[in-house]
């Protein structure tokens, strides 16, 4: 038992800290550009660009969208129970911190996605590299988020079953 909780703690701590690593080994290359001219483009690839960065542009929107309002409805929540004389303030607040986590996670991945779209067409090794340093970013963020969630929920069920439970002496 104290295996697997010494092997879970180890990978909690190392899986973050490889993400960092190689979000900084991309960084730090540094690859030659070359500037491609327009006239050197296939007339398909160009109309194609096009339709990917109107694609990539609504991802993005989608995303803008997505946790603009989970932030209103947020802001929105929070005001009602400060509000309101529960005495269960503390937990709705953690119920809002959950739900604007969990928008926050979708928005991420609408943002990876906009990024994948935007280097889908005839991409440069600057700019995979870009994309890899951006999505490994992100899941490094969202691996912390999706944590906390888990954290905060595991934490939630425990307290809600003790109650429950009968004591035993």
């Amino acid at each position: 038992m104290k295996q697997k909780s010494l092997q879970a703690s180890l990978l909690e701590i190392l899986l973050p800290l490889a993400l960092i690593f190689g979000l900084v080994l991309l960084l730090s290359l540094n690859v030659e550009q070359t500037h491609q001219t327009e006239a050197a483009q296939a007339p398909l690839e160009s109309w194609l660009k096009l339709i990917v960065g109107y694609l990539a542009a609504t991802a993005e929107i989608a995303a803008a969208l997505v946790i603009g309002l989970a932030v209103i409805r947020g802001i929105l929540l929070y005001l009602l129970q400060t509000f309101s004389r529960s005495r269960q303030h503390i937990d709705s607040t953690e119920v809002v911190r959950l739900q604007l986590g969990r928008v926050l996670a979708l928005g991420l991945e609408f943002t990876v996605a906009s990024d994948i779209l935007r280097t889908a067409v005839a991409p440069t090794r600057q700019d995979i590299l870009n994309l890899g340093a951006i999505v490994l970013l992100r899941t490094l963020l969202n691996y912390f988020l999706e944590r906390e969630i888990q954290q905060v929920e595991q934490s939630r069920s425990k307290s809600y079953q003790n109650p429950e439970q009968p004591e035993n002496t």
